[in-house]
């Protein structure tokens, strides 16, 4: 696989019903899973795994990203969906991990929160939570 392929937030959840070994990567940070929420899985029998991409609150590449994902079982058969706040992060993520031996690794489009609207919040316009997909808080 060439490149980060972005897949919307309800394909992602497509796919993960679909593949028992599909996962979830949330790689905000820490404040942003407990003062945002997380995806919630637990109707797919599946919980998403948090590493942050960036270390909260110095935003520092997370040196031991790749190594925190073969902990949490992450192999490189596994088909990786990289969620973030709005995609950047998440594509980062994707890139890195694919660089470093995992090749299955997808973008979620607009991340969890999406872009901002008209009156500056996000959440509204695009995005797993704009997308009605299962959330809650931490």
């Amino acid at each position: 696989m060439t490149g980060v392929p972005d897949i919307s937030p309800t394909d992602t959840w497509a796919a993960l019903e679909r593949d028992p070994n599909a996962v979830l990567v949330d790689v905000r940070t820490d404040a942003e899973w407990n003062f945002v929420g997380v995806p919630d899985l637990s109707a797919l029998g599946k919980q998403v795994v948090l590493i942050p991409w960036q270390v909260f609150p110095g935003m520092q590449v997370n040196g031991h990203f790749v190594e925190h994902l073969r902990k949490a079982g992450v192999t490189a058969e596994s088909h990786v969906f990289y969620i973030c706040r709005s995609g950047a992060r998440s594509l980062a993520a994707g890139q890195a991990a694919q660089h470093a031996g995992f090749p299955h690794a997808y973008n979620v489009a607009d991340g969890f929160e999406g872009p901002v609207d008209h009156e500056g919040h996000r959440g509204n316009v695009a995005g797993w939570k704009a997308d009605k997909l299962p959330w809650r808080q931490r």
